[in-house]
């Protein structure tokens, strides 16, 4: 173990056991979700462990509500209806849609939402003082979405034509349109491509390509990254270079990929999640953001696609896949 980790653990090894001694003695305290995400997903097992390091576990103190893992869209009314039914501690939810639905139901069961605008949403009141039942983590897309557009224009810089894969359920025109006028400047046309459902994203990408797009913006949603074995494995056909939301993506297969880690946003939700276990209330809790970016490059990808990335950008790349 190296001397930075080591300090981590130590400093978690000292820190946590003392914070514990806010849980109620005897108390066994019950966590709902609500997110399309599996029960058996590595964030879930990172997001649990940050509970277990604050005093939380499961099986002991802790009981899971089994009903809101893995929630497809269809199945989001009948699935929330039967976790607020269960009357948790707290509600562990987003994207937006689920989040929305638990919104309708309750008022005060508190909402630990992860989505990617909590204020342009009008989830929150502000991200200082959420002010209702609902807190958790903003994940700055739009702010994002233009990042990774540029990053994706640095990578491919003879491209004129690059597409925008949005979701038509969340993405709002207005964004479409910043990105557009985004574009233009860099002498580049967006090419916005809006699907609803997974059974569209093929025929989406592969009109993509038909409209002579160079290469590929899978704008932040949650419905690329529960597919995002279907986005990654046709742009790959069609030999589209892609960014994508997650830098997880660019590990399974993805081109190209800048933001937080999946696992490290459930962990600093689950931080929240203590402090509401704790008696803390949402309405006090700062919304908060992801702090640490990661640029993450698939050179693997890349030579099966047949492109040659600059050597400007692998140099910059916090993480290369080689």
């Amino acid at each position: 173990m190296n001397r930075r980790a080591f300090l981590v653990s130590a400093a978690a090894a000292t820190v946590w056991p003392i914070a514990a001694w806010a849980q109620e003695v005897g108390r066994t305290y019950r966590l709902g979700f609500l997110t399309p995400v599996a029960r058996e997903a590595p964030a879930i097992t990172a997001f649990l462990d940050e509970l277990r390091l604050a005093g939380f576990n499961e099986g002991e103190n802790l009981i899971l509500i089994a009903d809101g893992f893995d929630v497809r869209n269809d199945q989001i009314s009948e699935r929330a209806g039967s976790v607020v039914m269960a009357v948790p501690d707290a509600i562990v939810s987003g994207p937006l849609l689920h989040t929305r639905a638990l919104q309708r139901l309750t008022q005060a069961i508190p909402l630990v939402a992860m989505t990617e605008d909590m204020v342009a949403e009008k989830l929150v009141a502000s991200l200082a003082r959420p002010g209702g039942n609902i807190t958790g983590i903003s994940l700055l897309s739009p702010e994002l979405d233009g990042k990774r557009q540029d990053i994706l224009i640095e990578a491919v810089p003879r491209a004129r034509r690059i597409a925008a894969l949005a979701d038509a359920n969340v993405t709002p025109i207005r964004h479409l349109q910043t990105l557009q006028d985004a574009a233009r400047t860099r002498d580049v046309t967006l090419l916005p491509m809006s699907v609803g459902a997974r059974e569209e994203i093929p025929a989406a990408l592969h009109s993509c390509k038909a409209s002579g797009a160079e290469a590929l913006n899978v704008l932040a949603s949650p419905l690329f990254f529960v597919n995002r074995r279907t986005v990654i494995d046709h742009a790959a056909a069609l030999r589209l270079p892609a960014i994508y939301q997650w830098p997880n993506m660019a590990e399974e297969g993805g081109f190209l990929a800048y933001g937080p880690r999946f696992e490290q946003v459930y962990r600093q939700r689950a931080r929240i999640v203590v402090k509401l276990l704790r008696g803390a209330k949402a309405a006090e809790i700062p919304v908060e953001q992801p702090s640490v970016f990661e640029l993450a490059l698939n050179l693997q990808t890349a030579k099966s696609i047949d492109y040659q990335v600059p050597e400007a950008l692998i140099h910059r790349a916090d993480k290369v896949i080689e």
